[in-house]
């Protein structure tokens, strides 16, 4: 097409397809079908339609991430999400079983192996009792192991869930259908979900920030944290505790911040001109992600410099400047929801417990790993407490999956203990952002074989993390490929028994 003769009109509508020309035609049955669409049109969907200004003038669009309405008032403004990657052995730190402790080293029933599946398990395994020393704690006497020291601490501000189960017993697909609803990549996590239905209360600093610690890629890879369908400006943002906090936000050597300010001012008049001519939502997004930023460039050193913390707080967290730890994730998760940030998501490595090497190991491998754990987690609670925010922040603490009562296959014959992946029954805790403190919920069967009472499946869980931020849980959708999407799909009910 020669320049002269170019005419973006006649080039938006040769790329329509049919179902393009339904949705936005003014007139006969495509008026018919859109108004039926948009009588049904749920929280959240207005920031799909931007209203941009003309080319040339100073606002380019009503921002994505600008705060929003929930459908109700909120019990939580914030969430803290903290996966332990790879899921700790739930029945050596939270899950106490006596009996189990009892029968350890005889052969697992029958019935309870008969129809399931596991992933490095076959034949007829052993049982396999804690090797832990357990006691209980808080109000309602919560039932911790000596893994954990600096969690007993805490357990009067810890809603305690000890009948989670999920549908996957692999790693990917577990963490996926965790944060996405969905076992398979594709669909927007969680973290997209609240941003899409919340935005964010600080411009300067993305709405959903992601924090790996033990140097290892969540195992759902970015889908674990990604916008899936949504619009892009809502995936996680990782940030870095080493080195530059975000990669490829600071300016090449040569351009100066006046430099990049007029660069970003004439790329902007040239998407808000396409933004005009198409009416793309991605087109308002990349607008807004490159003021994002370069607001950024300013801000983000600044909250993610923690030497800035006391020596008394880097000492209670465990936290080192410059290094890459979950400590110091945990102390910057702090440090951001103080700044606004509405979703933080840290993800830390190293909690298969199989019992392949020592350091997999239930009991010292085991102890190890927590150390680099329960200290930084438990100062976190203290912290925000102390700092007023805990009431509306929504800490959520677990793994994907849970782990056998028995012996892992492939190691049931060495000296390291181990145990394999379980999707029936594990634990996850949850404090502050309107949950029950002190409060134990479910139970399992006396050798932790499946859920005895009070069931809560991970879309359960999501459910209620979103009905403490003021969603409905079915509302919050997201029409596409002819549909309306929600994180939950078709399933989930809030647990309102944990909620105060």
């Amino acid at each position: 097409m020669k320049l002269e003769t170019y005419d973006p009109l006649v080039e938006r509508i040769a790329w329509q397809t049919r179902r393009h020309f339904l949705q936005q035609a003014s007139g006969g049955l495509g008026a018919v079908a859109l108004a039926s669409l948009l009588a049904e049109q749920s929280q959240g969907q207005e920031s799909r339609i931007q209203q941009l200004a003309e080319p040339g003038t100073q606002s380019t669009a009503i921002p994505p991430l600008a705060p929003k309405s929930p459908h109700f008032q909120a019990k939580a403004k914030q969430v803290i999400y903290i996966l332990c990657t790879g899921s700790p052995p739930h029945l050596d730190l939270f899950d106490y079983k006596p009996k189990l402790v009892q029968l350890s080293g005889q052969d697992c029933p029958d019935s309870f192996l008969k129809g399931k599946r596991f992933a490095f398990t076959a034949g007829v395994p052993k049982l396999l009792g804690t090797p832990r020393t357990f006691s209980q704690h808080g109000p309602s006497g919560t039932w911790m192991s000596d893994a954990v020291p600096n969690f007993h601490s805490v357990a009067d501000e810890i809603c305690m869930i000890k009948s989670m189960y999920t549908d996957q017993f692999n790693h990917a697909p577990a963490e996926l259908l965790l944060y996405t609803g969905s076992p398979r990549s594709g669909r927007p996590c969680l973290g997209s979900w609240v941003t899409y239905g919340l935005g964010s209360e600080n411009e300067n600093l993305p709405g959903f920030v992601v924090l790996i610690s033990s140097g290892v890629q969540p195992n759902g890879g970015k889908s674990s944290f990604g916008s899936g369908f949504l619009p892009s400006v809502f995936q996680g943002i990782q940030c870095r505790s080493q080195g530059d906090p975000v990669l490829y936000v600071s300016d090449p050597p040569g351009m100066s911040r006046e430099l990049r300010r007029l660069t970003l001012d004439a790329i902007g008049q040239l998407n808000q001109q396409q933004a005009a001519a198409m009416g793309h939502p991605e087109t308002a997004t990349r607008i807004a992600q490159y003021e994002l930023a370069f607001r950024m460039q300013m801000s983000v050193p600044e909250v993610m410099d923690i030497s800035r913390e006391s020596a008394s707080v880097l000492e209670q967290y465990g936290a080192k400047p410059g290094e890459s730890s979950l400590a110091n994730n945990c102390l910057l998760a702090r440090r951001l929801i103080q700044q606004g940030v509405r979703y933080v998501q840290l993800f830390d490595w190293g909690w298969d417990f199989h019992g392949t090497g020592p350091n997999e190991d239930i009991r010292d491998g085991l102890t190890k790993k927590c150390a680099t754990m329960d200290k930084p987690i438990a100062a976190l609670i203290k912290d925000l407490r102390q700092q007023g925010l805990l009431d509306q922040t929504l800490i959520v603490w677990g793994g994907e999956f849970g782990r056998t009562p028995f012996r892992e296959g492939r190691t049931a014959e060495g000296s390291i203990l181990g145990r394999d992946h379980y999707p029936d029954c594990y634990c996850v805790f949850m404090a502050g952002g309107g949950v029950k403190a002190g409060m134990t919920y479910g139970e399992t069967d006396e050798l932790g074989f499946s859920v005895a009472e009070h069931p809560v499946h991970v879309h359960d869980l999501q459910a209620t993390i979103l009905h403490q931020l003021g969603f409905d849980h079915s509302r919050l959708t997201y029409r596409f490929q002819g549909r309306d999407y929600r994180l939950t799909d078709v399933h989930g009910k809030v647990v309102h028994d944990v909620l105060a």
